[in-house]
């Protein structure tokens, strides 16, 4: 294939390229990791296509149990990768997500929504919904994976996410809101978000004082979503008008981790103290890393500091 420069229509670096011949080059987050057993945690996976009309699919993850019927918490989770890259089978999510069920002792469903460009948004955020009525039509007894109806304890349902994948559980908490506050009468006990992915057309914070990559997270966003409403477009700033939909988030707690040194850092410090501020009725609890970037755990999740941060989103999950 011929790669020349001018042939070149969208250049995301360091992560995607488009030719004009509508070749699309992922040059991260496109290696796969097979579900499978994982020997160092004693976890088992798999993977379900829940949506045959769009291929959207979910890797299920389930620790040891202690009996065949054990009931565990249940999180949802949606992986980052700016809307465009990585994917469930991406090994760094795999191998975070097998420490996450074990630690935690919980079941995960890991969502592989479509990506931009080739599904533009909202289709990541539309795909991210319907798993989550799949997976809230296994209570009581309905729906057809065993490992949902056999080993969820419904009451007990997180959503989480890191970087786009926490702004993914933003939007579903919100729009369950809009939904009367459940789904298929399933009620969000929590919302873990690392690292979230908001933004804001004027900067703050970390972002003034650093313009070449506050252009570079500009250009992610224009890239899944171009539209005249920019970077205050309400899919990526839910502050856009203040807080008023905050109130409206169908959830009883919430903890925002960040990382000092990531350039969405202050996005997720001021989210956590609007929704300190706001008229939501749930708790909001705060975590930062020190001297960490954006997604650390993900890329080194057995360092000191990653397994820090899990234990303290295992300890959210786990919290009565």
């Amino acid at each position: 294939m011929d790669t020349n420069c001018d042939q070149v229509i969208h250049d995301v670096p360091p992560y995607i390229r488009v030719y004009k011949d509508g070749t699309i080059e992922r040059l991260l987050g496109s290696e796969i990791a097979p579900a499978t057993f994982d020997n160092q945690t004693g976890v088992s996976s798999k993977d379900i296509v829940v949506v045959p009309d769009t291929g959207v699919s979910v890797r299920i993850y389930r620790p040891n149990l202690s009996t065949n019927h054990q009931k565990l918490p249940l999180v949802v989770y949606f992986h980052g990768g700016a809307f465009f890259i990585s994917s469930v089978s991406d090994p760094l999510y795999h191998n975070v997500l097998n420490i996450l069920a074990s630690e935690a002792k919980i079941v995960v469903v890991s969502v592989d929504y479509r990506r931009a460009p080739e599904h533009p948004l909202p289709a990541a955020y539309e795909d991210s919904w319907d798993v989550l009525q799949w997976v809230a039509s296994h209570n009581s007894g309905g729906g057809t994976e065993n490992w949902l109806k056999e080993n969820v304890d419904f009451g007990r349902v997180f959503l989480a996410g890191d970087s786009a994948g926490a702004n993914i559980s933003h939007h579903m908490a919100i729009r369950v809101g809009r939904s009367g506050g459940s789904v298929s009468g399933i009620k969000i006990d929590g919302i873990l978000m690392i690292q979230p992915y908001f933004w804001g057309e004027e900067p703050t914070g970390i972002e003034a004082r650093n313009p070449i990559r506050k252009a570079m997270v500009d250009k992610w966003w224009q890239f899944v979503c171009p539209s005249e409403k920019g970077n205050n477009d309400p899919w990526i700033n839910p502050l856009v008008n203040g807080a008023p939909n905050l109130a409206g988030l169908a959830c009883d707690r919430i903890l925002v981790c960040t990382a000092e040194n990531d350039i969405l850092r202050d996005r997720g410090r001021l989210y956590y103290q609007s929704l300190v501020k706001s008229q939501w009725q749930g708790k909001a609890e705060a975590f930062e890393t020190e001297a960490e970037d954006h997604v650390f755990h993900i890329i080194n999740p057995t360092g000191e500091k990653a397994i820090k941060l899990i234990k303290r989103c295992a300890e959210f999950i786990n919290h009565k």
